[in-house]
């Protein structure tokens, strides 16, 4: 990959384990440099070691991405290291416990709008400042949607509120980068095959009550969707992209 003769430098969040490792990995595999951002330094290491003898191009930034400095100093250190941004892929995310919505604490509702919709927001302003700019000036941001961002899962009114609130600013993001040729897409993503998603294997709760065993995809497909879409000329958007195990209950459940 090459802007020019330079290679392009891609962040992903959430990059220690699931979806973010493996689509770091892939992009990494595409000829991208990669800084990957996660909570912990222990799972990034676990990136690393797996990303073999391209980790040359890669920073690892302990991060949390609800935090303005914290994620302040991410974009700091990819800029002085890789030189500049050219795909942001927001995939860092959390969840709450499945408990009646009126049981949350506080606390717990908090966690998940920091992770999942303030993260997005932090991170999407500081891509903005640098991808303005650089020249050539411009750049994609990809955001981690859900299916939840269009039907909800019983118990998961953080999860599903931040999730929508993605979708907003993906369309906020999409518009207001035009004029800087900042393209902004959102990948909708429905079980995975991934830690988060192991106990579907032994059933999760429907909205009519019953727990039911839901099928799960490779999580290479989404891999290879980011790289698809970070790939495309900056002229051409996939604005939305529902990738799905396609017999899980999304299409009529409830």
């Amino acid at each position: 990959m090459a802007s020019g003769q330079q290679t392009k430098v891609a962040i992903v969040t959430g990059a220690g384990t699931g979806i973010g490792r493996a689509s770091a990995l892939a992009l990494l595999r595409d000829g991208y440099s990669v800084a990957l951002a996660g909570r912990r330094m222990e799972p990034l290491e676990q990136t690393l070691d797996q990303a073999g003898t391209v980790a040359s191009r890669t920073i690892a930034v302990p991060t949390d991405v609800g935090d303005p400095d914290s994620v302040q100093n991410l974009f700091a250190k990819t800029l002085e290291s890789l030189g500049r941004l050219d795909v942001l892929f927001n995939n860092a995310g959390t969840g709450a416990p499945p408990v009646p919505m009126e049981d949350l604490t506080y606390e717990q509702w908090q966690r998940a709008v920091d992770a999942n919709l303030t993260g997005v927001f932090l991170c999407t302003q500081q891509a903005i400042k640098i991808m303005k700019a650089q020249d050539p000036m411009g750049g994609r941001i990809i955001n981690n949607g859900s299916i939840s961002a269009y039907a909800p899962r019983p118990n998961s009114a953080p999860y599903t509120a931040t999730k929508h609130g993605v979708t907003g600013l993906t369309k906020s993001t999409s518009l207001d980068g035009r004029r800087y040729n900042i393209a902004c897409s959102q990948i909708d993503i429905g079980n995975a095959a991934t830690e988060m998603t192991n106990p579907m294997e032994a059933g999760i709760v429907q909205p009519y009550g019953e727990v039911v065993v839901e099928p799960r995809f490779d999580v290479e497909h989404v891999a290879d969707a980011i790289v698809y879409i970070a790939n495309l000329p900056l002229d051409t958007n996939v604005q939305f992209m529902t990738i799905m195990a396609t017999k899980m209950p999304f299409i009529g459940r409830g």
